[in-house]
C-alpha cells in the first residue's frame, strides 16, 4: 500500500529539525520576512507550517495583539511545533489547506514556506486563501531554495512526495490569477522562489 503524504510527514516530523541547521534557517526566515508587511497586530496564517520554524520567526515582528494561525495536516508535525513553541500568541491547527477551518476575511497576511508543492488540489487551496484573506491582504508561497533544487528533493525522499512538484513560477502566479488573487511579485532564480499576490479590494460604486 502506498504511503500517503500524511503519514509520510507524521513519520519523520520528529526528524525533520535535524534536516536543517536551525539557526541559519533562522536567520534566512527573519530576512525574508522584512519584504512581508507585517504590523504587530497582524492575524497571520503560515499554512503547512510543520513544527513551527516560520511561527517563530513570524512571532519575533507581531506584537501583543498579534497572532498566528499555524495550519497543517499532520498531528505529528505540530505536535512537535507545540513542543518548541512556547507562545500564546499561537494557535496550532491540524487542517488540510484545502479545507480550512477558519473564519472568512479573517487573516491579513498568508504564508506558505516550503510546503507548497504538498498540497494535493492547489487551486482548491487558493480558492480557501482568497476567502480567508481581508481586502488587500497578501498571500507569499516561498521556497528558499531554487525550485530545480526543491523538486530534486522530493524526488529522492520516497513514493510519497516524489510527485509534488513545484511549477515554474509563472505556471503558479496563472494558477494564483485563475483564483481571483492578484500576484505583485514572482522570484523564480536559483536562489529562490517566491510568489507574492493579493486580495482584491472591493470596487467602489
Amino acid at each position: 500500500m502506498t504511503e500517503s503524504r500524511r503519514e509520510f510527514f507524521d513519520r519523520i516530523a520528529t526528524q525533520w529539525d535535524g534536516f536543517v541547521d536551525l539557526a541559519e534557517m533562522g536567520e534566512t526566515l527573519r530576512a525574508g520576512l522584512l519584504e512581508v508587511d507585517i504590523a504587530p497586530n497582524s492575524t497571520v496564517v503560515d499554512l503547512g507550517c510543520g513544527t513551527g520554524n516560520l511561527s517563530l520567526a513570524l512571532l519575533e515582528r507581531l506584537g501583543p495583539e498579534g497572532c498566528v494561525l499555524g495550519v497543517d495536516f499532520s498531528p505529528h508535525m505540530l505536535r512537535e511545533a507545540q513542543r518548541k513553541v512556547k507562545d500564546g500568541r499561537v494557535t496550532w491547527i491540524v487542517a488540510d489547506a484545502a479545507d480550512l477551518p477558519l473564519e472568512s476575511s479573517t487573516a491579513d497576511c498568508v504564508i506558505c514556506f516550503s510546503a507548497w508543492p504538498h498540497f494535493f488540489d492547489p487551486a482548491r487551496v487558493l480558492s480557501e486563501v482568497l476567502r480567508v484573506l481581508r481586502p488587500g491582504g497578501e498571500l507569499h508561497i516561498w521556497h528558499a531554495a531554487p525550485r530545480a533544487t526543491i523538486n530534486q528533493i522530493h524526488a529522492e525522499a520516497g513514493e510519497a512526495v516524489a510527485h509534488d512538484i513545484l511549477p515554474s513560477g509563472h505556471s503558479l502566479a496563472a494558477l494564483v490569477t485563475s483564483s481571483g488573487l492578484q500576484p505583485f511579485e514572482v522570484v523564480d532564480d536559483e536562489q529562490r522562489y517566491l510568489v507574492r499576490a493579493r486580495a482584491p479590494q472591493p470596487k467602489n460604486g
